[in-house]
């Protein structure tokens, strides 16, 4: 196994031992009452934000993007093509207008973006799950694997990210990625044992 392998997979491990870690913190906030900022109820921003009325161009629905969905001012969930959620950079919280016009075809629009902030964390695929997450700080985030898939990104890549400044959330947009390399060069006789990691 090359030396570059062997990295990658300790990285793997490390990463998949600090997700865990931070998972069983959060499981014991939740017991002991002590859990997070709670996450804002997009149902309830919809409803007083949102509005449906009949355009000239079909049916426009206004309502609040959630990580994966809009959310309308009645509580309908729409579903937004990942592509265009990822390109778009949508953050939770995000107003998004809907028209469906009368070919039946959806076309999304971000008409009012929330305020940013940017982190930094670290790519890391849930072995579990089988799903990526970024682990900024102290908070799991989710991502659009289209998001992912669209930077290349790796486990144990450098991710920047986008969510909401004045609110938790639980999801993530991505706004970079910043690619790991490492040595190929020939391995001496006192690298690491061959390493097969799995939690």
């Amino acid at each position: 196994m090359s030396k570059s392998k062997k990295i990658k997979e300790l990285e793997s491990f490390i990463y998949n031992l600090e997700l865990e870690l931070k998972k069983a913190k959060v499981t014991l906030g939740e017991i002991l009452g002590k859990s997070s900022t709670e996450a804002v109820d997009y149902s309830l921003k919809a409803a007083q934000e949102g509005q449906e009325h009949q355009g000239e161009e079909g049916l426009v629905i206004e309502g609040v993007f959630n990580g994966q969905l809009m959310i309308g001012p009645d509580g309908k969930k729409y579903s937004v093509p990942a592509n265009y959620a990822s390109k778009s950079k949508l953050v939770e919280g995000d107003i998004l207008k809907l028209t469906i016009d009368s070919s039946g075809s959806f076309i999304f629009k971000q008409i009012s973006p929330v305020e940013r902030k940017r982190l930094v964390g670290h790519l890391v695929k849930d072995k579990k799950s089988d799903e990526f997450v970024i682990i900024a700080g102290d908070k799991i985030y989710k991502v659009l694997l289209a998001s992912i898939t669209y930077f290349r990104g790796e486990e144990g890549d450098e991710v920047v990210i986008l969510v909401p400044k004045d609110n938790d959330s639980n999801w993530a947009a991505v706004e970079n990625v910043i690619k790991k390399n490492y040595s190929s060069g020939p391995v001496d006789s006192n690298s690491m044992d061959d390493l097969d990691i799995t939690l």
